[in-house]
């Protein structure tokens, strides 16, 4: 078992849950609205959503991977070129945070969750994200792939979640941090890049 490796997942999944995108703001909205314990059913769902996401691409890329690795590194190499097309998007972005400035309906803890479970399962670009970032990942030659797949699912889960909640335990500090600097969003971009850039390289390499 590769330790390094997973240090190195840990370390960009990190990276990636603190930067602006649609899950975190609407977790920070929801939270401001409705307050902390209905942005973490919110995050609840969000994670128990990529569950799912996660099965999809352990027994689907395991699969593909003892039948013809050939196939296996093309669809490697297929999500480092979706990782560098990703970071062009944010290239092409503004860098503007945008909170929001219509009324968002107040809604019980449970829908929250179900809300949050809902956008993430039906939301195909999970599955296409983690099946570009986790085949880089495998960081065992004698575990089962199936079980290394689902220890990155449970690595991004758990880090997410942890970063999640800040937000919406720190709801307030982080909307007033961002209202009061405007630059914020654009270092948040380039870091999004950097990592996008980074996790490409070193799928290509590996």
């Amino acid at each position: 078992m590769n330790i390094e490796i997973l240090i190195g997942f840990v370390t960009a999944t990190t990276l990636l849950a603190l930067t602006p995108g649609p899950d975190n703001i609407y977790v920070l909205m929801q939270s401001i609205v409705n307050g902390r314990k209905y942005g973490i059913a919110t995050v609840l769902g969000l994670m128990t959503g990529c569950i799912i996401h996660t099965s999809v691409v352990a027994f689907g890329a395991s699969t593909i991977l003892k039948q013809n690795p050939t196939l296996f590194f093309i669809i490697k190499l297929f999500g480092a070129l979706y990782l560098l097309y990703l970071a062009y998007k944010v290239f092409n972005s503004s860098g503007d945070i945008e909170l929001g400035n219509g009324a968002i309906p107040k809604k019980s803890v449970f829908q929250l969750f179900k809300q949050g479970f809902i956008m993430n399962v039906l939301n195909p670009k999970v599955t296409l994200f983690f099946l570009a970032l986790f085949p880089g990942f495998l960081f065992s030659d004698t575990m089962s792939e199936v079980i290394q797949f689902y220890i990155l699912g449970f690595l991004f889960i758990v880090v997410s979640f942890i970063i999640f909640s800040g937000i919406a335990i720190l709801a307030g500090i982080i909307s007033d941090t961002i209202k009061k600097n405007k630059n914020i969003g654009i270092y948040l971009k380039w870091v999004q890049i950097i990592v996008f850039v980074g996790i490409a390289a070193y799928i290509m390499i590996t």
